[in-house]
């Protein structure tokens, strides 16, 4: 198979699933197994259209970023989510990462880590939705300090390959009192400065890998990844107020069943 149709289905992969609650480390491990794409190179690829997956929620929230920085204001009334609430959700996990980077690529990248954190994260999204309280933030405007750390805290898990960014954060949310969508939303903002540093920190790691001749199915991989999320984001967003995370937690589990079978067996 080339390798551009290898890079469109790769980020055709990464944008679906980065940002659902259904593990892209997983998806793409099987993906890349199952098309041979299994060279030191690819493995600095799936950074790369990482960092596309980042741009589309740039793109999607750029206004509301803006207003984060102090570029824009928004002229609303009540509380608002500032910089602040950004800070506070990512020092769990960003201190975490730093402090665990190399045990983590050492340790829990590995087929079997993988395939428990589908099964235990899945558990994690049910006992959100069986255990949830009574929303207080029904928009992510409603976030409170303490449930912006909360959420960080939730965050960490993630660390973990295969746990799923935004279904440990959207479940942490829902257990602390936000609404799904609220929970969402939170969630891709803070996954910007999180992935941004973590992606950045691999490719600087992967700078040797990097050639000018493979540019071209980089750059497919990584604009792929881009459209594909932006569409993805905005879908899950409109599916969050008609569904629960219940069918996402057990469309994992039967993900671990497929990867079992085709990466372990």
């Amino acid at each position: 198979m080339g390798e551009y149709v290898t890079a469109i289905i790769l980020g055709i992969v990464e944008g679906l699933t980065e940002f659902l609650p259904v593990s892209s480390t997983g998806h793409l491990i099987l993906t890349e197994t199952l098309l041979g794409a299994t060279e030191e190179k690819w493995k600095t690829f799936a950074i790369v259209i990482q960092l596309g997956s980042i741009c589309a929620v740039l793109l999607l929230f750029w206004k509301r970023i803006l207003g984060l920085l102090g570029i824009s204001r928004r002229h609303a009334v009540g509380p608002q989510l500032n910089l602040l609430h950004i800070i506070i959700g990512i020092l769990p996990a960003g201190i975490a990462g730093v402090l665990l980077h190399d045990f983590i690529k050492e340790k829990l990248f590995s087929a079997w880590t993988v395939l428990l954190s589908l099964i235990i994260g899945g558990i994690l999204m049910i006992a959100a939705e069986k255990l949830q309280p009574r929303a207080t933030a029904r928009t992510v405007d409603d976030i409170s300090y303490r449930q912006a750390f909360g959420i960080g805290l939730f965050q960490c898990l993630a660390l973990w390959p295969g746990f799923s960014r935004s279904g440990a954060t959207i479940a942490g949310g829902i257990l602390l009192g936000t609404s799904h969508k609220a929970a969402a939303e939170f969630t891709f903002i803070l996954a910007i400065p999180v992935m941004m540093g973590a992606t950045g920190l691999d490719l600087i790691k992967s700078w040797d890998y990097l050639s000018v001749s493979d540019f071209g199915f980089f750059a497919t991989g990584f604009i792929t990844a881009m459209v594909v999320a932006m569409l993805a984001i905005v879908s899950f967003l409109k599916l969050l107020e008609r569904v629960s995370l219940t069918p996402f937690a057990i469309y994992r589990f039967a993900l671990a069943v497929v990867f079992y079978f085709f990466i372990l067996k």
